[in-house]
This record gives C-alpha cells, sequence and structure tokens, in this order.
C-alpha cells in the first residue's frame, strides 16, 4: 500500500511539473488556493465521518433482531 500512495504521490507531482511548464499562471495559483480548499473542505469530511457512524448505528439496530434470531451475518 505504501508503494501505491508514494506513485499517486509522484504521479501528483509530475502533473503539477507538467502544468507549471505549460501554463505556470495557473500552477502557481493552484499551488497558493490548495490549502484554503483542503480547509475548507475540513467540516465536510467530519460531517462524512459522522454520518457514516450515524448510519453504521442505524445498520446495526435494524440488523441485531436478525443476528439475535441466528440468520446470516451480510458482507
Amino acid at each position: 500500500m505504501a508503494g501505491r500512495v508514494g506513485g499517486v504521490a509522484m504521479l501528483t507531482f509530475l502533473l503539477w511539473l507538467l502544468l507549471l511548464v505549460v501554463c505556470w499562471p495557473l500552477a502557481l495559483i493552484a499551488l497558493i488556493l490548495w490549502p484554503l480548499v483542503w480547509l475548507i473542505s475540513i467540516p465536510f469530511r467530519l460531517l462524512g465521518i459522522a454520518f457514516e457512524g450515524v448510519f453504521a448505528l442505524m445498520r446495526a439496530a435494524i440488523l441485531l433482531p436478525a443476528r439475535l434470531l441466528g440468520g446470516s451475518r451480510p458482507h
């Protein structure tokens, strides 16, 4: 898995270098705005984590009777 992450990071870096060569003002704007976009996305990530937990809890509550009666566990 670490090799795949490194490969994706290298590809991203190479694409950014290509953008820098082809259109350097756009590349610099992207470089400056990327941290702002990341900061703005943090609340949405937290909401996604919270909703995932709520839906997992609802699924567990709905499937609890079947699991108690010995039903097969879904994958």
